[in-house]
């Protein structure tokens, strides 16, 4: 049977960022120039040369900006200074200069559903008197009991569940002593959320935004975009959000740990159970009072030369309310975590796809392609577990351990698919690496706040975020490589341990070693790049079969094959293997393994 061309109108924009493939950088992780075990702004900027010859386009930053890190910097302090442990903000000049004289484009992370409870907003909040102009920047409220002669004011505003675990809402102690009023955290309690009916915030955001596009910045990543706007009244809602859906089996799978785990957040008060923010529909995910932010925010953008573009980070669901976020006038892109959660299967991530491409070509925008980020289990370690659709929320030593070997096999097999398809490709640090998730990290080095305010029902997401190796003979596998200060003290140890089986994966094993996945990461993105795959065209192939494991597509003149199945597959009659994602074949053969994607094109 002969497939029709699915449109895909977004890869006919001349936009940079319209097939863009994106190599995101969490700052704490990626290289450390000073030897304090934290990475920074002047290592990433030395490790440029490193992303330019891998084939990237552009890179994107996670938070760096001023913070007392109790989420990692996604608690801003302030949206206009970079933190002390990142440099200042002449390293992030150096930095932007630097990666655009290697022709790379460079977005930063904006979090604007909440800050830091030492922002100097809320520092002024509290001393503020309910009903203050400082106060409603917040959301605060009284309690649900506070009416004369009724009660005290000791219940919360309403039920709702922290993302993070525990409540959502906290109580504050007035100037004279007296309990307050609450506040809602939809996070941690120390990221109040902002309130986005308040013009004095809207401002704000949007004097944020033109002071990094002042700066040369190339784009944003949206936080949290499906948050911002709550419904009215606030109204009970019984379900429990989070900001990652997996199955429904891994929903219903509870964690047993008992007792308080150690670390300064433990005020959850029962177990924490994962779902999706869409079941039932939450009255703070995806209101549509956030469309008109998004259209303001592209008025701000238009005022700049160069093309400046926004990339939404919005767990929603069906792709056809995701797709709402890239209207013309809103932003220019949105994550596609259907494909994220599809899992290494063929039927699944064929539905993915093909619901994807369908829901932007709706809106004439491109798509995106993204397996792992700095949320998320690794997909080389996901695609190991028995299940490998599964989406555990961390692994931990207790818990199954993936077959790492397989895990790899289908990551490199993945990101082919990946790479091939028109529309913009996302890569999270280390994946082209081959790195896995540190599934054996011990609990008293663990700092993401899900695990402690959950009691360890999530092990959270530390273990997708240890740092990098680049050299497997020095210490910390060469994390502060950068490092030139004194010899003799040497740097400190990287702010998470890493697993030994880094050492094998460090980028100086992998440089010019055929077969290595860093070698195959260079070889997929310069095929892309020759073959316009990102700005090219999608047809399902005859041999298409996703039922047999099979997912084979056209792009232009390229067949894309990959076996999820368990039986060979034999390469199509009149087809050479250009690319495989296989080491041990190299496409010498007449037989795709299984676990494999391969590169056809015609003889």
């Amino acid at each position: 049977m002969q497939h029709p061309l699915v449109p895909t109108p977004g890869s006919a924009l001349n936009s940079w960022w319209a097939s863009a493939v994106v190599y995101q950088i969490y700052p704490r992780s990626f290289a450390d120039a000073n030897g304090d075990g934290m990475g920074d702004l002047p290592g990433i900027t030395a490790r440029l040369p490193y992303l330019r010859s891998l084939g990237v386009d552009a890179v994107w930053l996670s938070p760096f900006y001023k913070s007392p890190q109790a989420d990692a910097g996604y608690d801003v302090a302030d949206y206009r200074v970079v933190d002390p442990l990142f440099g200042a903000l002449p390293d992030f000049d150096e930095l932007l200069q630097n990666a655009h004289s290697l022709g790379l484009k460079v977005i930063v992370d904006l979090v604007p559903n909440h800050t830091s409870d030492e922002h100097v907003w809320f520092r002024e909040a509290l001393t503020g008197a309910p009903g203050s102009r400082v106060r409603d920047r917040y959301m605060f409220r009284p309690g649900k009991d506070a009416v004369a002669g009724s009660g005290d004011g000791n219940l919360a505003p309403n039920n709702w569940r922290s993302i993070f675990g525990g409540p959502a809402w906290s109580r504050v102690t007035e100037q004279d002593g007296t309990p307050g009023e609450w506040y809602l955290h939809l996070f941690d309690t120390k990221q109040p959320d902002l309130n986005w009916d308040n013009a004095e915030v809207r401002e704000e955001m949007r004097s944020v935004l033109r002071f990094w596009l002042d700066r040369g910045v190339d784009g944003f990543r949206v936080d949290v975009a499906h948050g911002l706007v709550k419904e009215a009244g606030l109204p009970d809602w019984e379900g429990v959000a989070a900001m990652v859906e997996g199955t429904a089996e891994a929903r219903d799978t509870l964690r047993t740990t008992p007792g308080d785990a150690p670390g300064a957040h433990t005020d959850a008060q029962e177990p924490h159970r994962a779902v999706s923010p869409q079941y039932p529909p939450s009255p703070f995910f995806d209101q549509d009072g956030v469309h008109e932010i998004y259209r303001d925010w592209h008025k701000v953008l238009a005022e700049y030369h160069g093309d400046r573009m926004m990339v939404a980070e919005a767990w929603v669901e069906p792709a056809e309310r995701l797709a709402r976020y890239v209207r013309k006038d809103e932003m220019q892109q949105a994550f596609n975590f259907d494909f994220l959660l599809a899992g290494w299967d063929a039927e699944r991530m064929a539905e993915a796809i093909a619901d994807s491409l369908k829901a932007d070509a709706s809106v004439e925008a491109p798509s995106t392609w993204v397996l792992s980020n700095h949320d998320t289990v690794r997909h080389s370690t996901r695609f190991g577990l028995k299940d490998p659709t599964t989406f555990p929320k961390g692994i931990a030593a207790e818990d199954e351990q993936p077959d790492a070997a397989l895990g790899l096999e289908r990551a490199r097999a993945a990101t082919l698919v990946s790479f091939a398809l028109p529309g913009s490709a996302y890569i999270y640090q280390g994946e082209e690496l081959g790195l896995p998730e540190h599934t054996t990290l011990p609990d008293e080095a663990r700092q993401d706040p899900t695990f402690f305010r959950t009691k360890g029902a999530e092990i959270g997401r530390d273990g997708c975020r240890v740092p990098l190796p680049w050299r497997a003979a020095a210490p910390g596998y060469g994390f502060a490589d950068a490092f030139t200060g004194d010899s003799v003290r040497g740097p400190a140890a990287p702010w998470l341990p890493q697993p030994e089986s880094f050492r094998d994966l460090a980028a100086d094993r992998q440089d010019g070693i055929a077969g290595s996945t860093l070698e195959l990461y260079r070889s997929a993105l310069s095929f892309r790049s020759t073959h316009s795959l990102g700005s090219g065209t999608f047809q399902w192939a005859d041999i298409h079969h996703p039922p047999r494991g099979v997912l084979a597509f056209k792009n232009g003149d390229v067949l894309v094959l990959s076996n999820m199945g368990e039986a060979v597959i034999p390469v199509p009659a009149g087809y050479a293997v250009a690319l495989t994602s296989d080491p041990v074949t190299s496409g010498t053969g007449a037989e795709i393994p299984p676990n494999c994607t391969v590169y056809l094109t015609k003889k």
